[in-house]
C-alpha cells in the first residue's frame, strides 16, 4: 500500500469509501484497524465480507488533503489512489485515479 499525507495538523478528515445507498442495509463494523504513524493521527479501520468486497475507513488529522494508495507491490507507479480533500470554503472534493 502507498499512504501520502499533507502536512498533519489540527482539521480531522474523514474518507469513508463503503457506499451507502438508499435501501441497503447498513454496512457491519469494520473489524481490523491500525493507527499508520507513530503519533497516533493517521488511523486506518478495515474490512472484508464473504465476497471478498473490502471496506475503509481513514481518520486522519490534515489541514487540507489526504490520498490512499493501493498497490500490487507496494510502488506509487500502477497503484490506485485515492484522493480527498477541504478547500478553504469548507468543501469537500474526491478523486479516484
Amino acid at each position: 500500500m502507498v499512504f501520502l499525507f499533507s502536512r498533519i495538523k489540527g482539521m480531522l478528515f474523514l474518507l469513508f469509501l463503503p457506499c451507502f445507498c438508499s435501501g441497503q442495509p447498513a454496512p457491519p463494523p469494520l473489524r481490523f484497524s491500525t493507527f499508520l504513524d507513530p503519533s497516533n493521527m493517521v488511523y486506518l479501520r478495515w474490512d472484508h465480507d464473504e465476497q471478498e468486497l473490502m471496506s475503509f475507513e481513514l481518520r486522519v488529522h490534515t489541514t487540507g488533503w489526504v490520498a490512499f494508495g493501493f498497490s500490487p507491490h507496494g510502488e506509487l507507479l500502477g497503484s490506485d489512489i485515492v484522493i480527498g480533500g477541504v478547500f478553504p470554503n469548507g468543501s469537500i472534493y474526491f478523486s479516484v485515479s
